[in-house]
């Protein structure tokens, strides 16, 4: 007897899928959790590549001192004072805030897709709908994990100072959170829930537009390789690249603006008034000029192609071993559980009345 092979088919977001009937855990999971999964996963590694490159990029957003520096002299510095490790400073809030954020953000976007795809079909699969439903995600799942995310800068804004630089000659720290826990109460006692949701007006204006832009273009890309090559890894990580890359051009200053906010609090001229989005715009482009606005942007585009490639990339294969329909399968699927659910409700409703 000859060896039974997989069933394979290509979904139309040009992803592979093996729909081989099966019996196991895999099958008994709802959609919208692996779909939460996948997107966990895909957050978490690709946040952990990259988390060197993301600290550099905060400290030259909020730090003069790095910004004047230059780039490798900022690494240097880092790893002179406080190590390998240094790098990691507030990755385990990064990451805490990332894979919920990335489940949220990438199970949202197939039920927000799904939901379009379903209620308004006249759309068809235009990629209008990629970017409302990739905008729509995006915003909720900044509004379920900014908290985690103030958090996480908080954390890397804080910096070792060198003998050199100290002048007293003794190693000096301004730290001012012990950690994780430590940073959430001191900010909510400081300030209630509005300081944990401070800064959260830009991430909202900047990741609407991000991540419609995002999921069009990453989507938009696929859609035109041709099937011989969808199942390329090469080729997933080059459409992500040129999606983050494209998203984030575009978004940068406000990305500026919300980290400005979220550690005016531990600047040393505190003595300032606590300003607003637009106010702290301004602020910036007043002290520091317009350049000032896309301070570590090439350090983002370091990050960003490895990071949205690589997310969008895991997050496919995640999908694909978990065994995430097609989403034409799946808008099949949802539109017959409504059906189903709506004629069992029926007898009871009619006996009601």
């Amino acid at each position: 007897m000859g060896e039974k092979k997989n069933k394979i088919e290509t979904g139309k977001d040009g992803v592979f899928y093996d729909t081989t009937p099966r019996d196991g855990v895999v099958e008994g999971i709802p959609l919208f959790a692996k779909e939460l999964i996948a997107g966990g996963v895909a957050g978490g590694v690709a946040k952990t590549i990259v988390a060197p490159l993301e600290r550099l990029k905060i400290l030259f957003q909020t730090r003069s001192e790095f910004h004047n520096i230059g780039l490798l002299a900022s690494f240097r510095r880092i790893a002179k004072t406080e190590g390998l490790l240094g790098f990691y400073r507030g990755n385990g809030a990064s990451v805490a805030r990332i894979v919920p954020y990335a489940a949220l953000h990438y199970m949202a976007y197939e039920q927000y897709r799904r939901h379009i795809d379903y209620n308004f079909p006249a759309m068809g699969s235009s990629p209008v709908i990629d970017l409302l439903a990739g905008s729509l995600s995006g915003g909720t799942a900044v509004l379920f994990t900014y908290p985690l995310d103030l958090v996480r800068t908080k954390l890397a804004y804080q910096v070792v100072d060198t003998p050199k630089l100290n002048g007293k000659g003794a190693m000096t720290s301004e730290h001012v959170y012990k950690g994780i826990k430590d940073c959430f109460s001191k900010t909510y006692r400081e300030a209630g829930m509005r300081g944990l949701y401070r800064g959260v007006a830009p991430s909202l204006f900047g990741i609407f537009p991000y991540s419609g832009l995002k999921f069009y273009f990453y989507e938009e890309m696929k859609s035109r390789v041709p099937d011989d090559y969808r199942k390329n890894i090469m080729v997933k990580l080059a459409c992500g690249s040129v999606a983050g890359l494209l998203g984030q051009t575009f978004t940068y200053p406000l990305d500026v603006v919300r980290r400005q906010m979220q550690v005016q609090r531990l600047q040393a001229s505190t003595s300032l008034q606590v300003k607003g989005t637009m106010g702290t715009l301004v602020m910036i482009v007043q002290k520091e000029g317009w350049k000032q606005l896309f301070s570590g942007l090439s350090i983002n585009y370091l990050k960003v192609v490895p990071s949205v490639a690589i997310g969008f990339t895991v997050y496919d294969v995640m999908k694909a071993y978990l065994r995430v329909p097609p989403r034409d399968k799946a808008i099949v699927e949802v539109a017959t559980n409504r059906r189903d659910s709506q004629t069992s409700t029926l007898p009871s409703s009619q006996s009601a009345s």
